[in-house]
């Protein structure tokens, strides 16, 4: 008898037809739809990789024929993060000064375009009928750094050590789903998913699975396929990238060297932004705007985004333990306040969920969290929790929680709460102090989508459970999601998912936070990417210098 789902022809998907799909996407059309368009079978994704690779790939050919780069330059880049647990290995990466870096170094099989469409990158074609059996042709006379040619065997490696507990990936919950990675020929490879997931060439776009060097342990050198070679690098101080001559993709990248540093104090960051001594940083506050705007020699960088500062109440040790204390910890956020007074509008409201508005998949039915210090006060008691006082930690090193921290110092002495606010140093704080105390503050980067979001976040085997969330419930619904194609059936277990988060983890979002760079105006080709800052951290190989 044969299977089914191996007797779907596989249909690839070119030409008028890839475009006209394409700018329904854009439009709105469910993929679902998309596929019923072009008259494809049931749920069966059937050339879904070619359709989202191909017909976004027509997208990125016209955004890099809108403006040819001037080559030649070095410029110097400050990030916000700077630690000697800064890593060249992709898998361990955990910052954003870690994310550009690998970009500058790496390539993956496909990347995001400032749209969050997914491109085809290492990949030529990846095709599927199921989407769970995953064939991915790779481009050919593409090289690594040390003159090795990339080949099937380095794409295998590469996805599948991130399943190996040793290595320590940041995205194991991922790469969970690979039953099986293998060669099918020199530059072909086949992907074997434990259950459909649609969203496979999504995942394969996040920086952690960016290509290495079959066999790869020593990660100093940072040898990838990337626009830029490691010309130094020393972890905590700075990396120096050189032009990759070699590179794949014909006239890029523009500039011949790139030095990146980490400036942890915003004020230094921006003062030597100004003073010319770097050309681009990120991470700026709302209040230097003004600063940036008045000079006429630089310009500021919005872009709206899913970045939050979150307030963490572990749930696995008290008071965290209690629901009525975690319910009141998110009634004393005042989002509006902190919407205009800390971040002068450059936010968006939060709902105690990671899924910003207008995003794929955002519940906007789920009732908007109110401020309430009474009902907060009410709980505090039923929970016998009144008047009592303990500390809360928080950090310049997440994004405006020192000014939330005291924002809801002052909620809470209104209920009876006593909040003692902890500011400790941005060194050190992710590592020492980040979800390992009662109350504290972390920062979330934008992720492309809501499977990413939950499994690394929210699943209660996470690495990143910032409050030790475990709820059954939650991660039944995150494995069926990933694995249903229609997307109104998906929506909806997402937005379940959404209510859970909201209703139990002990996770409070107040608001989702524009991404502001500060850039300085010689440096070319530089937009938003609702990714992250610094153009979603792929800044390296698009901008150039017209000194």
């Amino acid at each position: 008898m044969t299977d089914k789902k191996n007797s779907i022809d596989t249909q690839l998907i070119t030409g008028t037809e890839s475009l006209r799909v394409f700018e329904g996407l854009n439009r709105g059309m469910s993929r679902r739809n998309a596929l019923q368009m072009l008259g494809l079978a049931g749920v069966a994704v059937a050339g879904a990789g070619s359709l989202f690779g191909a017909a976004g790939k027509l997208f990125a050919d016209e955004e890099a024929s809108a403006g040819k780069g001037k080559p030649g330059g070095r410029i110097r880049v400050a990030g916000s993060t700077s630690s000697t647990a800064d890593t060249l290995d992709p898998a361990k990466g955990s910052s954003s000064t870690d994310y550009v870096r690998h970009y500058m170094f790496y390539n993956g099989l496909t990347r995001f375009d400032s749209h969050m469409v997914p491109q085809l990158e290492l990949a030529e074609r990846i095709e599927t009928t199921d989407a769970t059996l995953w064939v991915i042709s790779l481009r050919k006379e593409v090289t690594f750094h040390n003159g090795k040619a990339l080949t099937a065997a380095d794409v295998v490696f590469s996805l599948l050590r991130h399943k190996d507990p040793i290595t320590g990936s940041k995205v194991l919950p991922l790469a969970s789903q690979f039953a099986d990675v293998k060669a099918v020929g020199t530059h072909e490879v086949q992907i074997q998913l434990s259950g459909p997931n649609a969203e496979l060439p999504s995942v394969l776009a996040v920086s952690h699975m960016l290509i290495v060097p079959e066999g790869t342990s020593d990660f100093s050198q940072g040898i990838g396929t990337g626009p830029f070679k490691v010309k130094e690098f020393k972890p905590g101080v700075r990396s120096v990238g050189v032009r990759n001559t070699n590179y794949w993709k014909p006239g890029l990248p523009y500039l011949d060297e790139i030095e990146f540093i980490g400036i942890a104090d915003e004020s230094s960051r921006i003062n030597a932004l100004l003073s010319g001594d770097v050309h681009i940083v990120n991470e700026v506050n709302p209040r230097s705007t003004a600063r940036i705007k008045d000079s006429a020699k630089h310009r500021v960088i919005d872009s709206p985004s899913g970045n939050y500062t979150d307030l963490i109440i572990r749930q696995d040790q008290m008071p965290g333990k209690s629901p009525e204390f975690t319910q009141a910890m998110k009634l004393l956020l005042d989002r509006e306040q902190i919407k205009s007074a800390i971040f002068r509008g450059y936010a968006r409201v939060g709902n105690d969920h990671p899924i910003a508005p207008g995003a794929r998949f955002h519940n906007a039915e789920l009732p908007q969290r109110a401020y309430d210090p009474e009902q907060a006060k009410f709980l505090l008691k039923k929970a016998g929790m009144a008047d009592i006082s303990m500390p809360m930690m928080c950090s310049p090193a997440a994004t405006g929680s020192v000014d939330i921290a005291v924002l809801l110092q002052q909620s809470a002495k209104e209920a009876g709460l006593k909040l003692n606010v902890n500011r400790l140093p941005s060194d050190g704080y992710w590592s020492n102090h980040w979800a390992k105390h009662p109350l504290s503050f972390g920062n979330i980067n934008p992720r492309p989508n809501a499977d990413m979001l939950f499994s690394q976040f929210f699943q209660s085997s996470a690495p990143w459970n910032e409050s030790g969330w475990k709820n059954e419930q939650f991660d039944q619904l995150l494995i069926q999601a990933r694995g249903e194609t229609d997307e109104a059936k998906r929506g909806k277990m997402y937005g379940d998912m959404q209510v859970l988060v909201h209703e139990h983890c002990g996770i409070g979002v107040p608001v989702f936070i524009s991404n502001i760079d500060g850039a300085d105006q010689r440096v070319k080709g530089y937009g938003a990417n609702p990714l992250g800052g610094f153009m979603g951290y792929m800044f390296a190989e698009q901008v150039w210098l017209d000194a």
